[in-house]
Protein backbone atom coordinates (compact mmCIF):
# COMPACT_ATOMS: atom_id res chain seq x y z
CA UNK A 1 0.00 0.00 0.00
CA UNK A 2 2.73 2.16 0.69
CA UNK A 3 4.34 2.08 -2.80
CA UNK A 4 0.72 3.62 -3.98
CA UNK A 5 0.27 6.60 -1.82
CA UNK A 6 3.97 7.06 -2.56
CA UNK A 7 3.36 7.00 -6.44
CA UNK A 8 0.87 9.76 -6.48
CA UNK A 9 1.97 11.75 -3.47
CA UNK A 10 5.09 12.51 -5.58
CA UNK A 11 3.73 12.14 -9.05
CA UNK A 12 4.26 16.03 -9.80
CA UNK A 13 7.32 16.60 -7.92
CA UNK A 14 8.69 13.72 -10.65
CA UNK A 15 7.23 15.33 -13.62
CA UNK A 16 8.88 18.62 -12.83
CA UNK A 17 11.94 17.12 -12.03
CA UNK A 18 11.91 15.84 -15.74
CA UNK A 19 10.50 18.82 -17.54
CA UNK A 20 13.43 20.69 -15.89
CA UNK A 21 15.55 17.67 -16.93
CA UNK A 22 14.30 17.70 -20.37
CA UNK A 23 14.51 21.06 -20.77
CA UNK A 24 18.40 21.80 -19.32
CA UNK A 25 19.16 18.84 -22.19
CA UNK A 26 17.81 21.40 -24.88
CA UNK A 27 19.19 24.38 -24.10
CA UNK A 28 22.90 22.52 -23.81
CA UNK A 29 21.69 21.35 -27.38
CA UNK A 30 20.94 24.69 -28.72
CA UNK A 31 24.21 26.13 -27.23
CA UNK A 32 26.24 23.31 -28.58
CA UNK A 33 24.51 23.70 -32.66
CA UNK A 34 25.15 27.62 -32.10
CA UNK A 35 28.51 27.36 -30.82
CA UNK A 36 29.25 25.47 -33.65
CA UNK A 37 27.41 27.34 -36.26
CA UNK A 38 29.15 30.12 -35.78
CA UNK A 39 32.43 28.84 -36.36
CA UNK A 40 31.31 27.85 -39.72
CA UNK A 41 33.32 29.63 -42.93
CA UNK A 42 31.32 30.60 -45.90
CA UNK A 43 30.60 27.99 -48.62
CA UNK A 44 32.85 28.43 -52.06
CA UNK A 45 29.31 27.38 -53.39
CA UNK A 46 27.24 30.39 -52.63
CA UNK A 47 26.47 33.37 -55.32
CA UNK A 48 27.38 36.69 -54.21
CA UNK A 49 24.01 38.39 -53.59
CA UNK A 50 24.75 40.97 -56.17
CA UNK A 51 25.45 39.14 -59.34
CA UNK A 52 22.09 37.61 -61.05
CA UNK A 53 21.42 33.90 -60.68
CA UNK A 54 20.64 32.25 -64.02
CA UNK A 55 19.64 29.02 -65.47
CA UNK A 56 23.78 28.22 -66.13
CA UNK A 57 24.10 28.84 -62.37
CA UNK A 58 21.93 25.64 -61.19
CA UNK A 59 22.40 23.32 -63.72
CA UNK A 60 26.27 23.08 -65.44
CA UNK A 61 27.83 20.50 -63.05
CA UNK A 62 31.56 21.66 -63.90
CA UNK A 63 31.08 25.28 -63.00
CA UNK A 64 31.99 25.69 -58.77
Amino acid sequence: MGIHYDYKSTRGAKAMEKQAKREKKLAEKRAKKQAKSGVKIQDDKTIPIDQVITLDHLTNPNKK
